[in-house]
């Protein structure tokens, strides 16, 4: 787990390379010319939480109405949705898992335009797809994704960007931001706060993740990485919805890692972390600023743009997963009962 994660600028330097920005930007002028309507996703766990990332950036970026598909639906109780006009993205690591690659088929079948973004270009997922995209993370060794999780995000950023910009071009004021990700994910992964924070939470008996807007995809990967390495309860709520009844389960004894960028999405959660004051918890943030309120803070480096910070906030919390379940005694490279690919039907 430790080298997937020590990977990750290395794999942003290569998505960002000419062979894959050009392949990501042909599939995005495809799309574009088709001009579809709306947009559905369909994932499970760790791309799940890199498809509602893409989610956020299809509704803002491109102001078109996103929804989330319900794979049962499809694959155990046999309905056919009428896809005409949408475009169905299927997001998963391996590509592997048949309930996926059954509702990219049906929805080709009854009208849709069909996109998978997977880590195994020859996957099932990827042949039942009209177009696809590969991540190119490169082999992952440990069963909790990391380097799969960024590489997603990426290439979904990419899509969106080119298929906004209509000829799958990215303007070059984009482009240069995005190739300063490698040395910012480099700089992000330095930082060796996460291990001191590890010990400080070695004996919590349960967690809570939040965010808003393009950080609450990175507190529901967080509280799967939590749960997953080191058996920790996590839950992991928007920053709205916290404040929606679950804020009277917080107190000094339950730590909160909320992700607060400097953008719209992270401004909204100053408001959040205050009212976690109130009620004494023990609040660690994450991002490039301190905040008021807080008993720590998780540093990552400052984005130009909310968009970004998706893609290195995730980093120290990864860091921190794999920290927690050493000082636990666990191994994060082999959870009980989990496997790298999860075939569901």
């Amino acid at each position: 787990m430790a080298a997937d994660i020590a990977e990750q600028p290395g794999g942003f330097a290569r998505l960002l390379d000419g062979e894959h920005t050009g392949a990501i930007a042909e599939v995005a002028a495809e799309v574009a010319q088709r001009r579809p309507r709306n947009v559905v996703f369909v994932g499970r766990g760790t791309s799940d939480h890199a498809a509602l990332y893409g989610a956020y950036l299809t509704e803002i970026r491109l102001g078109l109405p996103v929804a989330s598909a319900s794979p049962s639906a499809i694959t155990l109780f046999g309905a056919r949705p009428d896809f005409t006009g949408t475009l169905v993205i299927g997001v998963s690591q391996s590509g592997g898992s048949p309930d996926l690659s059954g509702v990219l088929q049906v929805a080709r079948e009854t009208g849709g335009l069909t996109l998978a973004v997977t880590n195994n270009p020859e996957s099932p997922l990827a042949r039942a797809a009209e177009l696809s995209i590969d991540v190119a993370a490169g082999h992952e060794r440990a069963v909790a994704a990391t380097k799969t999780y960024t590489a997603e995000l990426l290439a979904l950023l990419l899509l969106i960007e080119g298929i906004r910009a209509g000829d799958g071009a990215l303007p070059a004021e984009e482009r240069a931001a995005l190739d300063k990700l490698p040395q910012l994910a480099e700089e992000a992964l330095a930082d060796r706060t996460a291990d001191d924070l590890a010990q400080r939470y070695r004996f919590a008996s349960r967690m809570v993740t939040t965010g808003r807007g393009y950080a609450y995809p990175t507190a529901r990967e967080a509280a799967l990485k939590l749960m997953e390495t080191s058996y920790l309860p996590a839950l992991s709520f928007s920053g709205a919805d916290l404040l929606h009844g679950p804020l009277a389960m917080t107190d000094p004894d339950v730590p909160v890692l909320a992700v607060v960028g400097d953008g719209p999405g992270g401004r909204s959660m100053r408001d959040v972390v205050t009212r976690l004051g109130e009620r004494r918890a023990d609040v660690v943030t994450i991002g490039a600023s301190d905040v008021p309120g807080a008993a720590g803070r998780l540093p990552v480096p400052a984005v130009t743009d909310e968009r970004y910070s998706a893609l290195l906030d995730i980093l120290p919390l990864q860091k921190l997963a794999l920290a927690l379940a050493l000082a636990r005694g666990e191994d994060p490279d082999a959870p009980r009962g989990l496997k790298k690919v999860t075939a569901t039907l």
